[in-house]
């Protein structure tokens, strides 16, 4: 890789409790940027466990490394504050999420793709990885058609032009000119980013060959509280920009009141076939891919798209209730530690 020839370029972690996570991720950039003349920004929204230490032994022997606090707390504010605060001569952001595991030609292929693509920012397909029984369901339910409706970025394909997608890098220009993240989401700042950007005569280039592998959820609880974030956070960005939404958004919207009403079957038994034929569906779902892939975790497979579909459906008609047309947005309300660290994954 003739890595001699790339500009200076930040890479922003936003963290909040990844002891888990973030020496794995930190190794790995640090082995892609040996070559490269690059920083790496840990920017922590108040850990209160290991993550701190961690990487301060990691600064400790690599130049490139610094700790940033975020007085914010989320990604949004996280990346943002990196663009006021990164080195002079950067001339590109990468952010990686701390949940997740990256390619060994990560860096080098997003910011190539930014290069030579004109695009203003790139983004990569992401695909689930459980290791528990649970999680090994939930990841299956997010990589499937079922759970993610066929959203370009959940699946691997051509490296193409698209209008959103799970972001990788940005023009440093572009982004700064544009605003950066709206500070006032907590979940969304990517697809509301995507609508100014594009607006803003931006470009965004899927890189297929950069795919990353994300660490979901480990219950159907925390999966539950995350979606409906998830949905709140959509109907912040629909109505801040008027945006229709589109079939895959949609049908949740229709599932949750077919869902509700077969509570009603007992007095009026009909009522509850759609709903009924909706969760068996579903169950099937799970059945066929634990069959196929020999795995009885995916049994659960379908109550977690269940439990996606809902979740994100309640959240969406929440958010979409709270918001006042033509006022600006909210900001959401602070969230305590456990719940921004899932905020922040």
């Amino acid at each position: 890789m003739k890595t001699k020839s790339l500009p200076f370029f930040s890479v922003v972690i936003p963290v909040l409790n990844e002891e888990r996570h973030i020496g794995t991720v930190l190794a790995s950039l640090i082995v892609q940027l040996q070559d490269m003349d690059a920083e790496i920004l840990v920017m922590d929204g108040g850990s209160s466990d290991a993550t701190r230490a961690i990487v301060a032994d990691v600064a400790a022997t690599n130049a490139m490394v610094r700790w940033i606090d975020n007085p914010g707390r989320t990604q949004s504010a996280a990346c943002n504050l990196a663009a006021e605060t990164l080195a002079p001569q950067s001339r590109i952001l990468l952010r990686v999420d701390a949940h997740a595991a990256y390619p060994r030609d990560f860096v080098f292929q997003v910011i190539d793709a930014l290069r030579t693509t004109g695009a203003t920012s790139v983004v990569v397909p992401m695909r689930t990885v459980g290791i528990g029984a649970q999680q090994r369901a939930i990841a299956a339910a997010q990589n499937s058609r079922l759970g993610n409706g066929g959203s370009s970025h959940r699946r691997i394909g051509e490296s193409r032009f698209v209008d959103h997608g799970h972001h990788a890098a940005f023009d440093l220009d572009f982004f700064r000119s544009v605003g950066g993240y709206d500070r006032n989401f907590t979940h969304n700042e990517d697809g509301e980013f995507d609508v100014r950007g594009l607006r803003a005569g931006g470009r965004v280039w899927l890189c297929s060959e950069a795919v990353i592998d994300y660490f979901p959820r480990e219950s159907l609880s925390a999966l539950r509280r995350q979606y409906v974030r998830h949905g709140r956070g959509r109907a912040r960005t629909t109505r801040k920009h008027g945006l229709r939404l589109k079939a895959r958004q949609a049908l949740p919207l229709l599932l949750l009141p077919v869902t509700a009403i077969g509570l009603l079957t007992p007095v009026v038994p009909w009522v509850g076939i759609p709903g009924g034929i909706y969760l068996c569906s579903s169950f099937l779902w799970g059945t066929v891919a634990a069959i196929k892939q020999r795995d009885p975790a995916l049994l659960l497979m379908g109550p977690a798209a269940v439990v996606m579909h809902l979740s994100w459906a309640i959240g969406f008609l929440d958010g979409w209730l709270r918001a006042r047309p033509g006022r600006p947005m909210p900001a959401q309300r602070a969230l305590d530690d456990t719940q921004q660290a899932e905020a922040n994954r």
